[in-house]
């Protein structure tokens, strides 16, 4: 399927989500009764442009909540996160200044599918609860906050249930192939390979209620962003 192709039934697939998402969005709104603002959930893919994304909505006044760092702080020196890896794992994962050794965590945990598990079962829960409490702040702070929770495994782990709309960062494969290969220095089958692990964005985008084609120039795809920032802002302060 060549891209233009792609694209179309892309567009035609985000437009049958925002129709067929209502139930979801009903019962999420439910849930979130009485709340505030409005929490979005950004994802996609390795190499997709994501973070690019979350960069653009940040500078037009959104706030970042970002899973990677909330990962990162739960398991900082000291913390109960970081007491619990290091039972689990050992002080050898452990470098001088008794911060993780991430490097070495991720090549044990990637080889071995049940400590990623392990891993996992530590800190995901401590990063929905981190989540949680600098929502709670960001909304004392500013009651019609757009917040843009980023995480990469938002659909992987269901976490598109915990928010109120799911914004898919979309790009064909064959891009994403390419700009890994750069970034990284991989080859080919390299790329292909990484890509494996993670659900494929033309599956993401069946979750979404919205998509943002990164495929083109970077001037495009902030003007995609600005628009939805506008449609976002509107229902957060509504």
């Amino acid at each position: 399927m060549n891209q233009t192709n792609q694209r179309n039934q892309m567009n035609q697939t985000n437009q049958m989500n925002q129709t067929n998402q209502t139930n979801q969005t009903n019962q999420t709104n439910q849930m979130n009764q009485g709340k505030r603002g409005l929490v979005v959930g950004l994802t996609g893919g390795i190499a997709s442009g994501k973070s690019s994304v979350a960069r653009i909505f940040r500078e037009l006044g959104a706030w970042i909540i970002d899973a990677d760092q909330l990962a990162r702080e739960v398991v900082e020196p000291g913390t109960p996160g970081w007491r619990e890896v290091v039972e689990t794992f050992g002080r050898e994962y452990l470098l001088p200044d008794g911060s993780l050794d991430r490097k070495k965590l991720a090549k044990r945990v990637f080889s071995h599918p049940e400590d990623k598990a392990k891993l996992e079962a530590i800190i995901h829960p401590k990063v929905l609860e981190l989540r949680k409490e600098r929502t709670r702040e960001i909304l004392e702070k500013d009651p019609q906050a757009l917040i843009v929770f980023e995480v990469p495994l938002l659909i992987e782990k269901g976490l598109h249930h915990r928010v109120d709309k799911v914004v898919v960062v979309w790009v064909p494969r064959e891009t994403q192939i390419q700009r890994l290969m750069e970034r990284d220095g991989l080859t080919w089958e390299e790329a292909e390979e990484r890509l494996k692990n993670q659900m494929d964005l033309d599956e993401k985008v069946k979750f979404a209620h919205y998509v943002i084609d990164n495929s083109r120039t970077l001037e495009e795809t902030r003007r995609q962003v600005e628009a939805l920032y506008r449609e976002l802002k509107a229902l957060a302060q509504g």
